[in-house]
């Protein structure tokens, strides 16, 4: 292979250890799509008994309403910005000397104008009806976004043989189910926390085949309100997928994440909505890890991103004049509910994988953060980079060697471009200088 020119912007094919082999270049190893994702077809069948056997009316419009809820969600607001938004506004109702009014009167004025520009935030309570139209909305969707952040990680180590798994926020038990699916060999526990007890019960319905007394399909399978107690208890994988957005403050998401990196003894994975919000909590949880002094550090060992930023640098999405969410896409089969027009839908959604231990270099590729756009003999990529910036890259043929330039145009968005960027000592000069010796 020859390596592409080293220029500024986009740099060299990484072959230090020669990348493609006799592979043909749409199978190099950045490449991380996951073909589109079909739930297991016992636990769609559970699915679709369990929703005709409640027999619930107008479920349709109760499911699109409950989707369209739960993507539009933003954080609540912490009391701290409340009481910033009510002095501000105070502020500007004595300016105006019109509006000068008793204490009382000025309160309720306040108060008015905070209702109308706050976000209001509700806690869910999912009973037996909201568990089962969150099933009905949710289950093949989450199910596909656990999967593809399985999949990143059986991708890049095929040798990681987990045996135990805790999930947080479970929900209809979608995280055991795509476990199950990734790595089902050598899973012997897997342990679904959930404060609601309705979502427990049906997520063990699920289990059996929508009854109370079957065979579970997944074994060693434990359910529990609250999170185990004694902190030497780690697991080999801890997972919360949709959960962070579920908490009422952000001294509630602190303490969750804290308490969760301490039971991961090897990958914990947050899965959010694909929104600024959702990737906002993401990141918060990031820092919070990369940054933190663990209360009780029974395990010493640091932690690193391990997908999908090639860096532990603060996100240049949020950083950026118009701040973008960080998302992937993930192409799913529908549960066949009656409602289901379609047969293949788009889970659009973030995440963060954080892994013990210290990032291996062989890992640090740019992350492919958009769809490709791909013209004749040039493609556009946008790359998350290890130096922590965005790059809005223009491969060619001519300019990056033909290697780099057929990678790029086999890959995809969430993909990972084998290149390595040269530090600023490896960079041409901006000048041409004379060659030595002339």
């Amino acid at each position: 292979f020859a390596l592409a020119a080293v220029v500024p912007g986009v740099s060299q094919v990484d072959n230090n250890s020669d990348f493609l082999g006799k592979k043909p270049h749409r199978q190099h190893p950045g490449i991380l799509r996951l073909p589109c994702v079909e739930v297991p077809q016992a636990l769609a069948a559970a699915a679709q008994f369990l929703l005709l056997e409640y027999s619930m009316p107008n479920v349709e419009k109760k499911v699109q309403a409950l989707t369209n809820y739960l993507w539009s969600r933003r954080l609540p607001v912490e009391p701290e910005e409340l009481r910033r938004r009510a002095v501000h506004l105070e502020e500007k109702f004595l300016e105006n000397p019109d509006l000068l009014q008793v204490e009382e009167k000025l309160r309720e004025a306040v108060l008015r104008a905070l209702r109308k520009t706050t976000y209001h935030w509700q806690e869910l309570s999912y009973n037996e009806s909201l568990s089962l139209v969150y099933m009905a909305a949710r289950l093949d969707g989450g199910f596909a976004a656990v999967s593809r952040a399985f999949h990143e990680i059986r991708a890049r180590v095929p040798e990681f043989q987990p045996q135990t798994l805790m999930d947080f926020g479970s929900g209809t038990g979608s995280v055991t189910w795509a476990a199950h699916s990734a790595w089902g060999q050598s899973l012997r526990e897997y342990m679904c926390v959930d404060s609601s007890a309705a979502m427990l019960v049906l997520a063990e319905k699920l289990l059996k085949g929508g009854s109370e007394s079957g065979e579970p399909y997944v074994p060693g399978v434990f359910f529990r309100q609250f999170l185990p107690v004694s902190p030497k208890v780690q697991f080999d994988v801890v997972v919360s997928a949709f959960s962070l957005s579920e908490l009422p403050s952000k001294a509630d998401r602190t303490e969750l994440v804290q308490t969760l990196w301490r039971k991961t003894s090897h990958f914990l994975i947050l899965v959010e909505n694909g929104t600024k919000a959702g990737h906002c909590l993401l990141m918060d949880a990031r820092d919070l890890v990369l940054k933190g002094k663990e209360k009780s550090p029974l395990d010493p060992r640091p932690g690193f991103v391990f997908a999908p930023c090639p860096h532990e640098l603060p996100c240049p999405q949020l950083t950026a004049s118009k701040p973008l969410a960080c998302s992937f896409s993930q192409a799913y089969h529908c549960i066949p509910f009656s409602w289901n027009k379609k047969k293949q839908k788009e889970e659009k959604f973030s995440m963060v994988i954080l892994a013990r231990g210290s990032p291996e270099e062989a890992n640090r590729w740019p992350r492919i953060t958009q769809p490709i756009l791909k013209r004749p003999r040039h493609v556009h990529c946008h790359l998350c980079c290890p130096d922590g910036h965005i790059q809005h890259a223009v491969i060619t043929a001519r300019q990056h060697g033909r290697d780099l330039y057929r990678c790029a145009r086999v890959s995809s968005w969430g993909d990972l471009l084998p290149v390595i960027t040269p530090s600023e000592s490896e960079l041409p000069p901006s000048l041409p200088e004379d060659p030595p010796g002339n």
